[in-house]
């Protein structure tokens, strides 16, 4: 599914235009990467929860010429789902 395929079962379930559902989408969007960048973490009860991990510095190598690197810590976005999403998918 599609941001705008996204935005438009939004419109078509809550009532919204597709204008204001596609403002509604971007805000929630945004406000869930605000929260992550300022090392927050953002729970829906039930659904999930998203939050910043961090990833250690490793050991890689370069598919062309097989050279060992190493690759930097990073900090990554993760999603953990909820008990009823996980139920609703199964």
């Amino acid at each position: 599914m599609t941001k705008s395929e996204f935005v438009d079962r939004v419109a078509s379930q809550s009532g919204l235009s597709k204008k204001d559902a596609g403002s509604a989408v971007d805000a929630v969007i945004s406000s869930i990467e605000d929260a992550l960048q300022s090392g927050e973490e953002v729970s829906f009860t039930g659904f999930g929860k998203f939050h910043v991990a961090s990833r250690g510095a490793r050991e890689g190598r370069n598919p062309r010429t097989g050279e060992s690197m190493t690759i930097a810590a990073s900090k990554v976005p993760r999603f953990t789902a909820g008990s009823v999403l996980k139920k609703a998918v199964r």
